[in-house]
C-alpha cells in the first residue's frame, strides 16, 4: 500500500477495478483504456475523458469482494488523497530539502514533477506501447504483445500477449528470469521471508500448446531445438510423437 502510494496510480482498490474490466472486456467499448481508440487515448487520454457508458456500466458488476474485505487495501481507498499528499508530495520533497539543504523549488520539480512523470509515462506504455507493437507468440488474435522495452522501463510489465492470455500468472511472463522482470523478483523475495503467497503461474506444457495453438510463431523461432525460420524442418527435437512414428513408417 505504501509503495503503490508512491507510485500515484489512483488506490488500489479502484486501480484493480479497472484492470479487471480491462481484461475481461479488452480492446471493447468497455475497457478503460481501449487500445483500437488510439496510441494516445490508451497511454493518458482515459485518464482526462469522460469514461465511455460501457466502462461506467461495467464497474457496477464485476466482482471486487476479495478487494472490499481487505482492511489495508480500503483505507488506502478512504485516506487516498491525504495519503498521496503525504507519501508521494510531501517526503519526497521534504527529504533533500530538510537532511542536504536543497531548497524546495528544485526538490518539487525533481523529486516529485520528473519522477512522477517518468514512472507514470513508463507504467502507461503497458497499456499503449505494449499493445501496439511486438510480437504475439501466444495469441496472434489479439493486440497485447512482447516488449522488452515496457519490460525493461516497467520493470517487467512489458510481456504483455503472456499477461492477457494467462493472467493468473503472477510472472506476468514465461520465463521466471529477474533480469527483465524485477516485480517477480520483488514478489518472489516477500514470499520467502511469508509476505506473499498463493502466487499462480502456468505450466510449461500449458504454453506451448497455447502458443502452437494461435501463437505467431515467434516463441518457437528463439527455442534452442528450433530453426530459425517459419518452416517446419525435419529433424526438429520437438516433432510430435504421432508425426515421429508416421515419418518412421516413410523410411
Amino acid at each position: 500500500m505504501f509503495l503503490f502510494t508512491i507510485a500515484g496510480q489512483r488506490d488500489a482498490y479502484t486501480w484493480a477495478l479497472d484492470h479487471r474490466i480491462h481484461h475481461k472486456f479488452s480492446e471493447t467499448e468497455a475497457d478503460p483504456h481501449n487500445a483500437k481508440r488510439g496510441f494516445w487515448f490508451s497511454h493518458v487520454g482515459w485518464l482526462f475523458l469522460t469514461p465511455h457508458p460501457k466502462v461506467a456500466e461495467k464497474r457496477k458488476v464485476i466482482d471486487m469482494s476479495d478487494l472490499e474485505n481487505d482492511k489495508v487495501v480500503m483505507f488506502q481507498k478512504k485516506w487516498y488523497i491525504p495519503l498521496f499528499a503525504v507519501i508521494s508530495i510531501g517526503m519526497p520533497v521534504l527529504t533533500p530539502w530538510y537532511f542536504w539543504g536543497e531548497t524546495l523549488w528544485k526538490s518539487f520539480w525533481i523529486c516529485f514533477t520528473l519522477r512522477f512523470t517518468l514512472t507514470l509515462n513508463a507504467a502507461f506504455f503497458v497499456n499503449s506501447v505494449a499493445h501496439m507493437f511486438g510480437s504475439k507468440p501466444y495469441d496472434k488474435n489479439i493486440s497485447p504483445t512482447e516488449s522488452p522495452f515496457v519490460a525493461f522501463v516497467a520493470l517487467g510489465e512489458g510481456w504483455h500477449n503472456y499477461h492477457h492470455v494467462f493472467p493468473w500468472d503472477y510472472k506476468t511472463g514465461e520465463f521466471g528470469s529477474y533480469r527483465l522482470n524485477i516485480t517477480t523478483g520483488f514478489i518472489d523475495l516477500c514470499a520467502k521471508y511469508g509476505l506473499a503467497s498463493g502466487r499462480k503461474s502456468v505450466s510449461p506444457d500449458m504454453v506451448k500448446r497455447r502458443a502452437q495453438k494461435c501463437g505467431d510463431g515467434s516463441r518457437f523461432l528463439t527455442d534452442e531445438f528450433a530453426h530459425k525460420d517459419a518452416v517446419w524442418g525435419f529433424g526438429d527435437k520437438d516433432i510430435p510423437k504421432d508425426d515421429l512414428q508416421e515419418l518412421a513408417k516413410m523410411k
